[in-house]
């Protein structure tokens, strides 16, 4: 059996840059030439998003990482890659594509000294025109080469536009076809708009991306009944088991069997949810790696998500961490 650290994952996906901006309001100059604000920024932090936060939780956990994306050949796209490198994850295989810009969220914050800091509106910058089939063709050729060297692979679909984002039809007909061929290899997916087109694999959608994926409802916290109705229906038509992340009520687990509700493990006093989900979806398959069943692996996700939300870690937890809360949770359970 593979230890967590001996498991090598391939996060094939949409790749952001997450940048930082931290606005002091106490500095705040007049531009002379048209009299409006001009906001001062006093420091930038950076750091891999969306797929690439998928990434530094994996390696946060100790598994040997490989990223697939595609950037711009832009300084963002650098930027990315060397926050990448920075974490001991190999991007060498990142297709870079002149006519992309490299997606980048840009966030805004209010850091006062005498009050609390706050996030302002969001920037986003992003290709909004179709990936380019020649671009495609290079994700697919190195697709195919990297998953005989890996345990798994985790897709993450983040781009709302059809065709626009990495994960195209043509390439989710391909991670289809690879998890057919490779069935020792473990096929997870999470798609904010279209977990419902996956086939082959087993998708990790949250309650509300379970049930839009299947009804019309678009309901933030959906009733578990309907949350299992649907799940069902995404196990049917993806032939896999389905695994659904219910924020603190835990996950569900549907396979041939039926279904598992695997409840969350209590989280108090201050908690940050940002990259709880990030953290289930690398702590599901790196215990599947390891020779986890679903339930137990869904266990680990529970506790993954939990550590980041006490910690406020959005690049992943520790597995001392993930041990230590179990430790805990089982000696006042």
């Amino acid at each position: 059996m593979l230890r967590w650290a001996q498991t090598r994952v391939l996060v094939v996906g949409d790749f952001v840059l997450d940048r930082r901006l931290q606005i002091d309001p106490a500095r705040i100059e007049r531009s002379e030439e048209t009299g409006l604000p001009a906001h001062q920024v006093v420091a930038v932090t950076i750091d891999p998003g969306a797929a690439g936060r998928v990434a530094a939780v994996l390696r946060a956990l100790g598994s040997a990482v490989i990223t697939l994306g595609v950037i711009g050949d832009d300084g963002d796209g650098y930027e990315l890659r060397r926050s990448l490198r920075a974490l001991g994850i190999d991007e060498r295989a990142m297709v870079v594509a002149a006519d992309r810009h490299t997606a980048t969220s840009i966030h805004p914050v209010n850091q006062s000294a005498t009050a609390l800091s706050y996030d302002l509106e969001r920037l986003d910058i992003r290709s909004r025109s179709p990936l380019a089939p020649s671009t495609t063709a290079a994700l697919i050729e190195r697709l195919r080469s990297l998953v005989m060297q890996v345990h798994a692979v985790i897709v993450v679909d983040r781009i709302p536009d059809d065709e626009c984002g990495v994960v195209t039809l043509r390439l989710r007909l391909e991670i289809a076809d690879l998890a057919a061929r490779y069935p020792d290899v473990w096929f997870l997916a999470h798609s904010r708009w279209r977990t419902g087109l996956f086939r082959n694999v087993i998708v990790v959608p949250n309650a509300r991306e379970c049930v839009r994926a299947v009804y019309a409802s678009d309901s933030d916290h959906p009733p578990l009944a309907l949350v299992g109705q649907a799940a069902g229906q995404l196990h049917r038509r993806t032939g896999k088991p389905v695994i659904v992340t219910l924020g603190l009520r835990g996950m569900l687990v549907i396979h041939n069997d039926g279904m598992t509700h695997i409840p969350a493990i209590p989280v108090t006093g201050p908690i940050n949810a940002v990259g709880a989900n990030d953290s289930a979806l690398a702590a599901v398959a790196v215990a599947l790696c390891a020779g986890a069943t679903l339930d137990e692996a869904a266990q680990a996700g529970n506790l993954a998500a939990a550590a980041a939300m006490r910690s406020g870690a959005t690049d992943g937890v520790a597995p001392d961490q993930i041990v230590a809360l179990w430790r805990a949770h089982h000696k006042y359970s």
